[in-house]
C-alpha cells in the first residue's frame, strides 16, 4: 500500500512539475539542478507552449484577415468573424472610454487564454510521456527526470505575468486620463474625505492604504482565479488518469464539463480586464 501511495504521489508530482532552466556556477542547468537557483529559474515548458500558442493565434487570425472579402464568407471566416464580433460587442458595452487598444487587447486575451486552457483537454500522459521517451532515447536523460507541463495557465508565473500586464495598463490608463496629480488624488482623497483641510490630511494614509489594497487586489484576483481553476482541473485529470481502466469514461465526462471552465475562465479574464481598464480611464472616481 505504501509503495502504491508513493507511486501515485510521485506520478502526480511529476505531472505538476515544470521543466526548468537556470544558470549555475557550472553553466546552464536543468530541472533538479535548479532546485536552489531561486527566483531566476525559467519554466521553459510554460514559455514554449505560451509563445507557440500565441504564434498560432496570430497565424490563424492573420490568415482569416488575408482571406476576408466582400463575398460570401466560408465557414472558417464566419467562425473568426463570430469571435471578433462577440469580443467587439462586449468591449462596446463595457468600456466607456475611447481607445483603439482595448478591442485588440480583449481579443488577444480571450483567444490566447482560451488556447492555453484548451491544452488541458489533451490526455495528461501523452505529451509528457513523449517528452520522456525523447529525452531518454536521444539525450540519455532518464524519463523520470524529464518534465513537461503543457497547460501554461496551470503555472502561477504565467497567470501572474498576464495579471501584471493588466495592472500596468490600469496604471497607465489612469495616469493618461487623469494626469499624475489626478491619479495621486484618487489614491489619497478617496474614499474618505472632509472639508476640513487638517482632517483630510489625517485621512490620507487611510485612503492610500485602502485604495492601494483595492488596486493591487484586482490583478492579484485575476491571476489566482485563472490559475486556481485550471490547476484544479488539471489535477482532476491526473487523478482520473491514475485509476486504470475506468479513466476513459470519467475522462470524457470531466472533459465535457471542463470545456465550460476553459471558455468561461478566458471570458472572465477578458471581461474583468475591460472593466478594470474602463474604471481606470474614467474621469470620475
Amino acid at each position: 500500500m505504501a509503495a502504491e501511495e508513493l507511486t501515485l504521489q510521485s506520478h502526480i508530482q511529476h505531472h505538476l512539475t515544470n521543466a526548468k532552466m537556470c544558470s549555475t556556477e557550472n553553466g546552464i542547468a536543468f530541472n533538479k539542478a535548479c532546485s536552489e537557483a531561486g527566483f531566476w529559474t525559467w519554466h521553459i515548458d510554460t514559455l514554449a507552449w505560451s509563445i507557440g500558442l500565441g504564434i498560432l493565434f496570430l497565424f490563424i487570425f492573420r490568415r482569416a484577415a488575408k482571406r476576408a472579402n466582400t463575398g460570401v464568407p466560408g465557414k472558417f471566416q464566419c467562425f473568426i468573424e463570430m469571435i471578433v464580433d462577440f469580443v467587439s460587442d462586449n468591449v462596446r458595452d463595457t468600456f466607456h472610454g475611447k481607445s483603439k487598444l482595448i478591442a485588440p487587447l480583449a481579443l488577444t486575451i480571450f483567444v490566447w487564454i482560451f488556447l492555453m486552457n484548451l491544452m488541458d483537454l489533451i490526455p495528461v500522459d501523452f505529451l509528457p510521456a513523449l517528452a520522456g521517451w525523447t529525452g531518454e532515447t536521444f539525450f540519455g536523460v532518464p524519463s523520470h527526470d524529464v518534465y513537461m507541463k503543457i497547460v501554461p495557465t496551470t503555472d502561477i508565473n504565467m497567470t501572474a505575468a498576464l495579471a501584471l500586464g493588466v495592472f500596468l495598463l490600469m496604471i497607465g490608463y489612469g495616469i493618461r486620463m487623469k494626469g499624475i496629480g489626478g491619479f495621486i488624488k484618487e489614491l489619497t482623497l478617496h474614499p474618505f474625505s472632509s472639508n476640513n483641510t487638517f482632517v483630510q490630511i489625517l485621512l490620507i494614509p487611510f485612503n492610500l492604504l485602502l485604495e492601494t489594497i483595492a488596486l493591487v487586489a484586482k490583478p492579484f484576483s485575476l491571476a489566482l482565479r485563472l490559475f486556481g481553476n485550471l490547476y484544479a482541473g488539471e489535477l482532476i485529470f491526473i487523478l482520473i488518469g491514475a485509476i486504470g481502466l475506468l479513466q476513459l469514461p470519467l475522462h470524457f465526462v470531466w472533459a465535457v464539463f471542463h470545456i465550460l471552465v476553459i471558455v468561461l475562465q478566458a471570458f472572465v479574464f477578458m471581461m474583468l480586464t475591460i472593466v478594470y481598464l474602463s474604471m481606470a480611464s474614467s474621469e470620475s472616481h
